[in-house]
């Protein structure tokens, strides 16, 4: 379905009375004409009443990392729903300082590709598409999603769907993140030398752990907390660790380029396995000790007060928030305001914990439909590939979708319609 046919006729579902609207990022006055109604097939969606809980599968809403990020990609919103999407646009600008819109718009792709524009670019886009399907389809997160995550820069947008954070502070902390970490970065390759990044390793789903349990050994880090108390007599030039668990059969390294070179040689020649390495296209080291600075950095704005109008002086953290979200860190949910702040702060150097947080929502709160809001479909594959499913699943009683996209938004809405009484029918069956 094209951007213009997606604009031609919808009417209907998700928006049935005004509650189901949240307000406008911006005043009123900012506001442009409403776009033409969205088409036919959309139009049983627009106002869908809520559902309980307890009367569906339960459901997961799962946002990007960095590297996702493209010239353009606020492009199919904003003519699709710009009655919507411009006064957003317009208060990212705002919040940020500078007209992001434009290098997002325009790029170059050199200019977007920079951690300090990616970023608050990728999160950004992520919580406009977020607003959309509020406002244009009644969508409310607290009374359709049970659990929230996001990898890695997306735990920020996670928190933000399920309210812990307010957007404005959080699109704030991100950029401030992506400054402290590309400011790391030069300051190792000034002091240090050498080139950083990060490298993708590709393994069989058999030889997956006793490669994780290698590189630990290899380079002393093996428990959670490891690199932030490990570090302090390693220069940035030794330094290479796990930045991402990411899947069954892929793990990504982060560090210096030539000692993940020597790191993977090691492996293939100790273990008799050849895991394949894919270099990433990222400037800066995440999730090494490399970035212990930005963690000071997050640790003095979450300890501070929120940005908000009206918010001033009130705590940044909203705690509980609306929706369980899971972290990064511990691939379990955030128990509390102090644990939301500590592991956040921390988030940016310890590794990130995909795989175990998709395992521990497949396999113990039994999430059976997940749902990605973001650019790129790289989540969507991740999480596809560990749970076994693409698209709607009616044997499994869900499915794994993406919305990146206007164009997606009739299958994903349809899908979560057709799924809604699974868990009944299978219970039944039971």
């Amino acid at each position: 379905m094209t951007t213009g046919l997606l604009r031609r006729g919808l009417a209907s579902r998700f928006s049935h009375n005004a509650t189901c609207r949240r307000p406008s990022l911006a005043p009123a006055s900012r506001q442009t004409p409403s776009p033409p109604l969205l088409p036919a097939p959309l139009q049983h969606h627009r106002n869908a009443s809520t559902t309980t809980r307890r009367n569906r599968p339960k459901t997961a809403l799962f946002f990007p990392g960095q590297g996702v990020q493209k010239v353009g990609m606020l492009t199919p919103w904003l003519e699709a729903f710009p009655t919507t999407a411009a006064p957003i646009i317009q208060e990212i600008d705002h919040i940020l300082g500078y007209k992001l819109s434009s290098v997002i718009a325009h790029g170059p792709s050199k200019d977007l590709n920079l951690t300090p524009n990616a970023q608050p670019a990728i999160m950004a886009t992520s919580i406009l598409i977020l607003r959309i399907l509020e406002q244009e389809f009644g969508f409310q997160v607290d009374q359709r999603i049970d659990f929230t995550l996001g990898h890695s820069l997306g735990e920020f947008a996670a928190l933000v769907s399920s309210g812990y954070i307010e957007f404005e502070d959080s699109l704030h902390m991100v950029q401030k993140r992506a400054e402290a970490m590309a400011d790391a970065t030069k300051k190792a390759e000034e002091e240090y030398g050498g080139e950083y990044g990060m490298v993708a390793v590709i393994s069989e789903p058999p030889y997956m752990q006793q490669l994780i349990s290698a590189i630990e050994e290899f380079v002393g880090y093996a428990s959670e907390g490891g690199k932030s108390e490990s570090s302090e007599d390693k220069s940035p030039i030794d330094q290479v660790l796990i930045a991402n668990v990411n899947s069954k059969n892929q793990i990504v390294l982060s560090g210096n380029i030539e000692r993940i070179k020597m790191l993977v040689a090691h492996v293939r020649q100790f273990l008799g396995h050849d895991p394949r390495a894919v270099r990433l296209k990222s400037d800066s080291p995440f999730h090494s000790p490399i970035m212990k600075p930005a963690v000071g950095a997050m640790q003095r704005i979450l300890n501070g007060r929120s940005r908000v109008e009206g918010r001033e002086g009130e705590d940044i953290v909203t705690w509980p928030g609306k929706v369980p979200c899971v972290s990064n860190v511990t691939a379990r949910c955030f128990g509390s305001k102090e644990e939301v702040k500590d592991l956040l702060a921390r988030q940016c150097l310890e590794t990130v914990q995909w795989w175990g947080s998709i395992k521990y929502l497949d396999q113990e709160e039994k999430v059976r439909r997940w749902v990605g809001i973001g650019p790129g479909k790289v989540g969507r594959n991740l999480v596809g590939k560990e749970v076994g499913m693409r698209g709607k699943d009616t044997v499994k009683g869900g499915g794994v979708w993406a919305i990146t996209d206007p164009s997606e938004i009739e299958e994903v809405l349809r899908g979560l319609e057709e799924t809604e009484g699974l868990v009944e029918e299978l219970e039944g069956e039971e």
